[in-house]
């Protein structure tokens, strides 16, 4: 069942998505060569809980920590460890999720860690402008293939392969609502979408093919080629106006010229 937010639920999201950005931020700036991921995910939660939220991930379904950590050919769910050292050329993408006042929020990055190759920053860029090509598609009245559609028509414009097993989600007061949000689809089909809506829409990228594996953690997923993978996400709402607005990346706007 598909949850639609009132007004008073929205700007509680809003509110949430803040919270959230202002948290990766200072997670991005922390990122550097010689430091572990566990260092990192001790961070976030000090960030999270500073701002008086609750780590969305941390003991859901068991996770051990606050953050997911994947480098270089790991999609997602990368657990946090003192043994993972961060190194100049890594790909690191961190995932987090904070719950303020009983309300979720979602957003992903990856960046280099250090100077890292063209061909490895092209692949970080292009993620994160599918993410924008998908969510220009995310207003009321289209349907969830428009989305995923957009997402995959430009990734694979560059060759790289979309990940197809794991999805985009619906948000609210729980994580993971529905609807699922694939990042791949034909234009016109899927559910259609309508102001109220709050999803989490998120490519996962890869350098070489699409196909996945699970590591024996229960957790990680690596790509099966061991091409390196990209990872960007933010959770959005299709507002009062049938427009999408990016909770957890405040002062964005749709502007004409992107549409």
């Amino acid at each position: 069942m598909i949850y639609l937010k009132n007004a008073q639920q929205l700007e509680c999201m809003r509110k949430s998505g803040a919270l959230l950005y202002d948290v990766l931020c200072h997670l991005r700036e922390a990122i550097k060569p010689g430091m572990s991921t566990a260092e990192l995910d001790v961070y976030a939660e000090q960030l999270i809980r500073k701002h008086k939220s609750v780590p969305s991930f941390l003991d859901y379904n068991g996770f051990p920590a606050s953050i997911c950590t994947s480098v270089n050919e790991e999609v997602v769910h990368g657990i946090p460890s003192d043994k993972i050292i961060l190194k100049e050329g890594d790909v690191l993408s961190v995932d987090c999720g904070l719950i303020f006042d009983g309300w979720q929020s979602d957003s992903a990055f990856t960046v280099g860690v250090g100077k890292i190759s063209p061909e490895k920053q092209q692949l970080i860029d292009v993620t994160e402008e599918s993410f924008f090509k998908g969510i220009r598609k995310a207003i009321a009245g289209n349907r969830l293939g428009d989305i995923g559609n957009a997402i995959q028509t430009y990734s694979e414009s560059f060759g790289y392969g979309v990940v197809r097993e794991l999805t985009g989600h619906g948000i609210g007061r729980n994580m993971h609502e529905d609807p699922s949000v694939p990042n791949y689809g034909t234009c016109g089909h899927g559910t259609r979408l309508r102001a109220g809506m709050t999803i989490a829409v998120e490519p996962m990228i890869t350098m070489g093919q699409r196909y996945i594996a699970e590591l024996d953690d229960g957790w990680t997923i690596v790509t099966e080629d061991g091409s390196i993978c990209s990872h960007y996400e933010h959770t959005i709402s299709i507002n009062e106006h049938g427009l999408p607005e990016i909770f957890s990346y405040p002062g964005y706007v749709l502007t004409e010229e992107q549409e």
